[in-house]
């Protein structure tokens, strides 16, 4: 009989009230010590917490979504007998860093990466290659793949948050790489040697399936150069972007709305919405109108099941907003657009955006969109080709307006003419649809009143 023991939240650095996004133990499991309990997320990071004990899980005091902070009971436990040793940082090789210390940069996961995928089994060497060798030659065996065997009992993977996301990033299941690191843990020399090895039967072609690496080029050899670090966030976004313009196949509907009348409306307004302290720009217009075209065309408010057989409809509209901050772009979430009025939302963007610029953001405020919007109107440009952001299967790209002659069947009148670019994820909508959302989308800036029908 072990000793009953409670299993508290050990000092994680700078950081309070953290999300508990995943609990990876249940009552009854035997755990080891140092095993991975719970994984939780901060601002733009996830941090897994090991078990200072071995033994079996009595009772779990936390569940998915709790927020918790250092000291708090995550659960109770009965320690095997003789093992007395308090709880203490976990030592881990300098790639992966502490899993209990604040995340290193590379630790940093994206808050949209999705579930990992498992790995494919090593294609065997076709026949055609071992009838070619020459008479009497053996064949060269390839090397052992480290993994696990197949009736191995199984486990949950002990790695750290860094090592998870680029295994996933690759395809590789953890469950089937054997860790090289202290009690086991899977470094990423582990996974980038299973790979390695795993490909040693048959190495595709370059363009088969495979992405080429980027050339390395010695830039010193022409001139002055200055090496800077990436910074934080544009790591992490970085990494999603990549994904999504990878894996989405992309298409952007270009189109222009004329707001001539929902400008002059905005500055009739303006004073009004400075009295109750609110900046009035057309953002908040824009959200509106984005909410109701996903309210008349749901297809921009659904997102492809991981099947790829169902599609998932949201009976909820929440808007991302990227808004752009000294450390890089992020993309925080508005929710209930459609019930809110242009006040309002303009009240919220602003605090939004002021918790971007000065780094508050908590992981809730980048989580749960549906349909994103990015304006560069502010800083100039005609058009670009937005990323989607996905899980979202559209987003909005906003340029700078400009006043244009257009033809009204008589004659030119200068309209003031606002640039709009789409791009939209082709599995999930047609061209069609693409050009219908563009278009009700410049009808209603065109006449804000239709708002209200």
């Amino acid at each position: 009989m072990g000793t009953e023991k409670e299993v508290r939240l050990p000092d994680i650095g700078d950081f309070e009230g953290v999300e508990v996004i995943e609990v990876l133990v249940s009552p009854g499991d035997r755990v080891e010590v140092d095993q991975s309990i719970l994984t939780l997320e901060s601002d733009k990071a996830t941090m897994e917490i090991p078990a200072p004990w071995a033994g079996e899980v009595k009772e779990l005091k936390v569940a998915i979504g709790d927020t918790i902070s250092e000291g708090d009971l995550l659960l109770v436990m009965d320690a095997e007998e003789g093992d007395d040793t308090p709880p203490a940082e976990t030592s881990e090789s300098s790639e992966t860093g502490s899993a209990m210390s604040a995340p290193a940069a590379e630790e940093v996961e994206s808050v949209q990466a999705p579930a990992p995928a498992a790995a494919e089994p090593p294609p065997a060497p076709p026949a055609s290659v071992v009838a070619e060798r020459p008479p009497g030659e053996k064949a060269e065996a390839p090397p052992p793949v480290a993994t696990l065997p197949e009736d191995a009992t199984p486990r949950k993977a002990h790695a750290s948050p860094a090592v998870r996301r680029f295994a996933r990033e690759l395809g590789v299941d953890l469950l089937r790489v054997k860790g090289s690191g202290p009690k086991g843990r899977i470094t990423k020399f582990d996974v980038q040697n299973f790979v390695k090895q795993s490909l040693a039967g048959e190495r595709p072609a370059a363009g088969a399936g495979m992405l080429p690496e980027p050339p390395r080029v010695d830039y010193a050899k022409f001139g002055e150069v200055e090496r800077k670090p990436l910074g934080r966030i544009k790591k992490i976004s970085g990494a999603h972007l990549h994904r999504s313009w990878i894996t989405v196949p992309h298409v952007t509907q270009f189109d222009e709305a004329d707001i001539t009348k929902l400008e002059a409306f905005r500055q009739e307004q303006k004073e009004d919405a400075a009295k109750q302290g609110v900046r009035l720009t057309l953002f908040p217009f824009m959200l509106k109108a984005c909410a109701a075209a996903m309210a008349e065309m749901p297809i921009f408010n659904a997102s492809l099941d991981a099947d790829g057989e169902h599609l998932v409809y949201r009976k909820y509209c929440n808007i991302g907003v990227a808004v752009d901050t000294p450390n890089g772009l992020v993309v925080p979430v508005i929710r209930d657009v459609d019930k809110k009025g242009v006040f309002e939302l303009a009240r919220e963007l602003g605090e939004m955006s002021a918790r971007a610029r000065d780094g508050k953001l908590t992981p809730a405020d980048l989580q749960g969109g549906c349909f994103s919007i990015s304006s560069l109107g502010g800083i100039g440009g005609t058009a670009f080709t937005p990323i989607i952001n996905a899980p979202e299967v559209a987003i909005l790209g906003v340029s700078r307006a400009s006043m244009k002659p257009v033809w009204d069947g008589e004659a030119f009148q200068p309209r003031l003419m606002l640039p709009l670019s789409l791009s939209y994820d082709h599995r999930v909508i047609d061209g069609a649809d693409g050009v219908r959302f563009t278009t009700f989308l410049a009808g209603l800036l065109s006449d804000i009143r239709r708002l209200l029908l």
